[in-house]
């Protein structure tokens, strides 16, 4: 396979770019140059434009990374023929005709789902509660205070956008799972690793290992990429 020289992250639900700021650095000293996308989290289709601008300003080969909702957004934007590899970071990763949130509703209860909030324009965010015991439980006190502080809400519509062709079917996958997710549960982290027939690691982390234990996900993208 060719080497890979550039990265594209993509944050997912309740987070933004900055979300891969620890990454980022260890990326680039192995070599690769980074994009992090700043999701507006509207809506799928605007979610999956903003990563198609990013690739189109871009040169290939490309691995495209995508962090939990950002999973079936890179499943779309990836069709794009600059991309070479597709990074799961405790990802949903929808088929064709399939979204985050259909796949939500068939996996087995996950902690997080009470810690979700509403709001009256159907935009959903997280509690403290949720963010400092189920979302980022293995940072400190005072990183989770900043993830809490920081979240971006994300329209529930947007995790009903449904793929119409899944760019994992064409291309290599890696799956970083993250075996204290509450918000994916692991289980279900390995059957849709499985079913996308990708190359599986895992690692000892709640829902955000790029803040927890960056380097080994630095060193899962580098190796996606090489």
């Amino acid at each position: 396979m060719t080497k890979v020289s550039h990265a594209i992250l993509v944050h997912g639900a309740w987070a933004d770019g900055s979300s891969w700021g620890k990454v980022i650095p260890l990326l680039a000293a192995q070599g690769l140059s980074v994009t992090a996308v700043q999701l507006p989290l509207t809506s799928f289709e605007a979610d999956v434009a903003a990563v198609r601008r990013a690739i189109a300003l871009t040169d290939g080969p490309i691995v495209l990374v995508g962090h939990s909702y950002a999973g079936a957004v890179i499943g779309e934007a990836g069709n794009d023929p600059k991309v070479a590899r597709l990074v799961y970071i405790d990802a949903f990763a929808p088929d064709a005709g399939e979204s985050a949130g259909t796949l939500f509703a068939q996996f087995e209860a996950a902690p997080l789902g009470a810690a979700i909030i509403p709001d009256a324009e159907g935009f959903l965010s997280l509690s403290q509660a949720g963010v400092f015991d189920l979302f980022a439980q293995d940072l400190d006190p005072a990183e989770k205070a900043v993830v809490y502080a920081t979240q971006g809400p994300i329209n529930g519509a947007a995790l009903g956008g449904t793929l119409t062709q899944a760019a994992w079917r064409t291309r290599p996958t890696f799956y970083l799972i993250g075996d204290q997710d509450h918000a994916i549960p692991q289980i279900e982290q390995e059957r849709m690793a499985a079913r996308m027939n990708a190359t599986v690691a895992h690692v000892n982390t709640s829902h955000v290992p790029m803040l927890s234990q960056p380097e080994a996900v630095a060193r899962f993208i580098v190796d996606a990429a090489a």
